[in-house]
């Protein structure tokens, strides 16, 4: 489960979101957009997420089974087309080190189980109360 709380005040579009464990990460919207560009957009927040869950998953992975892993790396491309109301996620994965076919294949489908990867795949409730 997570936990996370967001505030804004009167510094447009400058949101605070805090983790219960006191982490604190600033989101704010593109200059084009009326913010002030001083943290990533909440679209870049959710392709963080999936980036950086990919690439915690496959690196525990990794250094469980042993293998020589040195990097990975994680681009992730978001799109929302509004026409089709429709969102597509673009993720390439770089692993360096070395690693035979078979362990790339492995990695590959580690990543399409990291449990960020596993919650944007499937049917999202959003409950709203006031």
């Amino acid at each position: 489960m997570a936990n996370v709380s967001a505030s804004i005040q009167r510094e447009l579009y400058q949101i605070e979101i805090k983790s219960p464990s006191g982490n604190v990460l600033i989101a704010d919207e593109p200059v084009a957009n009326g913010g002030k560009d001083t943290g990533f957009s909440p679209t870049e927040l959710l392709a963080s997420a999936l980036a950086a869950c990919t690439s915690a998953t496959l690196r525990m992975y990794a250094d469980r089974k042993g293998w020589e892993l040195e990097e990975v790396q994680v681009a992730i491309n978001l799109e929302y087309n509004s026409s089709e109301n429709k969102t597509v996620i673009n993720r390439s994965i770089q692993f360096i080190g070395n690693l035979d076919d078979a362990q790339r294949s492995r990695l590959l489908a580690v990543a399409n189980a990291c449990p960020v990867h596993k919650i944007l795949s499937n049917p999202i409730e959003i409950n709203t109360s006031i």
